[in-house]
């Protein structure tokens, strides 16, 4: 079985986006209309997905996809605090009802009501109906809900134990994904998302979160980020900083996915990331959607990066479908439930 551990609705139908739009324009200016919850019908939805996710899902023969609302319109730093949770309930909402019409293929992550300023307990009601209601297996956790002036406390600070501490009654773990950015000097996907990605494993090795939460799993996104490229940098750092190895000091609790599109991007990701600690990922239909003209294929076809290494079958077992069943362990009660 192949599990794509990082999927977007990126292809929303177009009803989703004008609720967004209206409901900005009402904050903005509350004489406007206040926004009424759109109408979707299952047929859109399922054009927008038959058209697009499952269509390359197949052609590329993955199984199932981990799925989660577009994360770039996640956009926290945009309204305020009821903005955040009505907007993140709307999009929770949809993707429950694109793993309803297609629950072979597709399987929900959340996203949290965070927004700039606000405890991030506030975020704990919708993890918590999301789970526990709709059946999803995770979170995506936004390290910067200020959309890139980077005005929160590392994801070491005590301030967000509360989340972690639903995390772990929950058995969930979250991926690590910024959202859009309203700062000009860094791109959303080329840019800001990795830095992110960066930022927050250099935050780990300062910090002592998983003393704390010693069962607390992350995924952070788009291969590491920068991380496996400057391993030696991050070791020698971690030294000087007189932190453990960082073995035991994070990589029993941080995890990466495979987001990485060229051939020697992955070879270095496998090269340097102990096989365990990699899951499978597309992040299509996302980031990246063209054709790469020195392949002739699709950047995002992950698989075909996984499926060119010198690896055995039993790794790769590991990083199409075992890893991912151990990070997510409510993927694997639904697949064990259903005889997989």
């Amino acid at each position: 079985m192949i599990i794509d551990c990082h999927g977007h609705y990126t292809t929303a139908p177009e009803p989703h986006q004008q609720f967004r739009q209206q409901q900005l324009a009402h904050f903005e200016d509350a004489a406007l209309p206040a926004p009424l919850k759109s109408h979707i019908s299952d047929d859109q939805i399922r054009e927008s997905i038959e058209t697009n996710q499952l269509k390359l899902q197949r052609e590329r023969g993955a199984d199932l996809t981990v799925f989660s609302p577009r994360a770039s319109a996640m956009a926290h730093h945009l309204g305020d605090s009821a903005v955040s949770q009505q907007w993140s309930q709307h999009c929770n909402e949809l993707i429950a009802r694109v793993v309803g019409l297609y629950p072979d293929n597709f399987i929900g992550v959340c996203q949290l009501p965070q927004s700039e300023g606000v405890p991030i307990g506030d975020s704990i009601a919708e993890l918590e109906r999301c789970v526990n209601e709709l059946g999803f297996i995770g979170c995506n956790l936004n390290p910067d809900p200020s959309g890139g002036h980077w005005t929160a406390k590392p994801l070491t600070d005590s301030c967000w134990y509360p989340l972690y501490e639903k995390m772990i009654e929950l058995d969930v773990p979250a991926m690590i994904h910024v959202s859009s950015t309203c700062n000009v000097n860094f791109h959303a996907t080329g840019a800001h998302y990795i830095n992110a990605d960066t930022t927050a494993f250099m935050q780990f090795i300062q910090g002592d979160v998983f003393k704390d939460f010693p069962d607390l799993r992350f995924i952070i996104p788009h291969g590491g980020g920068a991380v496996p490229y400057h391993w030696g940098r991050y070791r020698g750092l971690a030294d000087m900083l007189k932190r453990p190895p960082l073995a035991t000091h994070v990589m029993k609790n941080v995890f990466f996915d495979t987001c990485v599109y060229h051939q020697p991007g992955i070879d270095l990701l496998f090269e340097v990331i102990d096989i365990d600690n990699i899951l499978f990922g597309s992040e299509m239909v996302g980031a990246v959607r063209g054709i790469d003209p020195q392949t002739g294929h699709f950047f995002d076809d992950t698989r075909r990066y996984v499926d060119a290494l010198d690896i055995s079958d039993a790794d790769k077992h590991k990083v199409f479908e075992l890893n991912a069943r151990r990070v997510y362990p409510r993927l694997d009660k639904a697949l064990a439930a259903r005889g997989i």
